[in-house]
């Protein structure tokens, strides 16, 4: 990338001298009715240029500061937490219970097992019908 990058440069430079060659003459700048600038056509090109890209260099390389910050205090937390040593829920001495997820209200769909109580859920027969009948059909043959 930084081949390219030269050869850009490069390419601009030969540019611009090849350009200010061939275009070397005065001209007059009217910048307010008394003031006037007597210059030369490439000083003027070269002036709009840096008008121009200095300030959008100015904003990248903020942009890569800041980006670059924001990756090293990423990093340094990564680091950090890969680095402490892990906790085991269970001995920590507190509760280890699972909650259960929240329903909103505004559920209109209900799951069959949020319906019936826990214990007809499952009624110990496996087919999970919750009539505690040995068929899966509820009759209870």
């Amino acid at each position: 990338m930084a081949v390219f990058r030269t050869i850009l440069w490069i390419a601009l430079v030969c540019g611009l001298l090849i350009f200010s060659f061939y275009n070397w003459r005065p001209v007059e700048v009217t910048i307010w009715e008394n003031l006037v600038l007597e210059t030369k056509v490439p000083v003027l090109i070269v002036l709009a240029f840096l008008l121009g890209f200095i300030p959008l260099l100015a904003y990248h390389l903020s942009v890569k500061w800041a980006l670059k910050r924001r990756v090293r205090n990423l990093e340094s937390s990564l680091k950090t937490l890969a680095t402490s040593p892990r906790q085991d829920p269970a001995s920590s001495g507190g509760d280890a219970t699972v909650m259960p997820a929240a329903v909103t209200a505004g559920d209109s769909k209900k799951s069959p097992a949020l319906d019936k109580p826990h214990q007809d859920a499952f009624d110990g027969d496996g087919d999970g019908d919750g009539d505690g009948g040995g068929g899966g059909d509820g009759g209870g043959d």
